[in-house]
């Protein structure tokens, strides 16, 4: 019957009824919406049947109405069973005790594997777990996030190229690549070497080739520095047979050129400025978070800093293997100051000079060396300086300009 169904999870109770044909009482109660079953005559004046436990008040409301006696006699279904376990002290301590186990023992490091390394470096990998606090028996939640343990073992670790870091519960995977010297290749077909950039020529280093200028030579972009086109007649000691016998070679030129080289470069200083520094006070907080909720566990109220800088990191809870939808955040507050700097126009030309370094040093790459900076023109204005700059660099000017083959066939012919 629909009417039953599901009356075990809700909770029903036997109902006994007293008074002149009590059976008229349930028909009454069936009318009123009332589901009744497993009704019983007991006596001339005693009927008992089963209701839902929600009908309890329904029925006492209709009693009120008539002369019937009601009397409870069984309660059955779930709520009667946890309120019965609920009883038990000793029993809800025990379950509630070995849940929060349980949550514990889910949230430790249980077993950290590294594969996909060498034995050498992943000892080090290790070491360096360890000085992270990540081992056996680590809380989990006082452990960076694997991104940021990804990079900081990339930076540790110059062997490694790239490391994975996964969390599967109780376990840290990390699978990491080796670093692996490529071999440059060698140019399978000749070549020569021009100039990117104009410049005066300040070192030379050929290693194959007919070198083309000489130290001190001013070059300007496309320049050929080092052909690789060589005159094998040069080599012999009879010119007129040289003449006679003329014939070229062709091999890829190699070589490092180095040349001084100039740029204008404008900047922009303002005369005032704002540094944000940490005091080194801080102090943690821990919450509960359950959806959108969250309750302090640790640290409440609020430091009394004039300004505060917070980190926050979120860590779910875990259940064995599943993760529940609770989270442990921890925050750090950091007390900050501003420090308001006034500059004079004789520090702000020194920073913006120093700027400008920076940012063609950035743009250059870490091989050019700038040999000295100039001030071509310098104002002032609404509290800013601007300054254009004329700097001087030594850099690696040369680039490998393939020999077309067409090129080299027209020669051959004209020979």
């Amino acid at each position: 019957m629909k009417h039953i169904q599901g009356a075990y999870l809700k909770g029903y109770v036997t109902v006994l009824v007293k008074g002149n044909m009590p059976e008229l009482f349930f028909q009454k109660c069936n009318g009123k919406g009332i589901a009744v079953w497993n009704v019983k005559k007991m006596a001339a004046d005693a009927c008992e049947g089963n209701i839902k436990l929600k009908d309890i008040k329904y029925m006492k409301a209709l009693r009120r109405k008539t002369n019937y006696k009601l009397k409870f006699l069984h309660k059955k279904g779930s709520p009667f069973v946890l309120s019965n376990l609920l009883r038990n002290k000793q029993l809800v301590t025990g379950f509630l005790l070995s849940m929060m186990l349980i949550i514990f023992l889910s949230n430790i490091i249980w077993e950290v594997k590294i594969t996909g390394v060498p034995k050498d470096i992943e000892e080090k990998i290790s070491k360096q777990l360890n000085e992270y606090g990540i081992h056996s028996g680590s809380w989990i939640f006082s452990l960076d996030s694997p991104s940021d343990i990804q990079q900081k073992l990339v930076y540790d670790i110059p062997e490694l190229l790239w490391v994975g870091v996964d969390q599967k519960g109780t376990t840290y995977n990390l699978e990491g690549v080796e670093k692996t010297i490529v071999k440059k290749e060698k140019v399978k077909g000749p070549q020569n070497l021009v100039a990117t950039k104009k410049g005066v020529i300040k070192k030379m280093y050929v290693i194959k080739g007919l070198p083309m200028v000489q130290i001190n030579d001013y070059v300007e972009p496309g320049d050929i520095l080092v052909s690789g086109v060589i005159d094998e007649s040069l080599k012999s000691d009879n010119k007129d047979t040289a003449q006679d016998d003329k014939h070229l070679d062709y091999v890829a030129a190699e070589g490092d050129i180095t040349a001084t080289t100039w740029y204008e470069v404008a900047v922009t200083v303002p005369m005032h400025t704002n540094k944000e520094t940490l005091t080194g006070n801080r102090e943690k907080k821990y919450d509960i978070r359950i959806g959108k909720v969250r309750l302090p566990v640790w640290g409440f109220g609020t430091p009394e800093y004039a300004a505060i800088h917070r980190e926050t990191d979120e860590n779910p809870i875990r259940f064995i293997k599943w993760e529940l939808p609770i989270r442990i955040v921890s925050t750090t507050l950091s007390e900050k100051m501003y420090n308001k700097e006034e500059r004079t126009k004789r520090e702000a030309i020194i920073a913006g000079m120093e700027q400008a370094k920076q940012e063609l040093q950035l743009e250059l790459g870490p091989d050019a060396v700038i040999l000295s900076e100039k001030v071509l023109h310098e104002t002032s204005e609404h509290g800013k300086v601007k300054l254009n700059l004329y700097m001087s660099v030594e850099e690696n000017i040369i680039q490998s300009q393939p020999i077309e083959s067409s090129t080299k066939e027209h020669k051959n012919q004209g020979d």
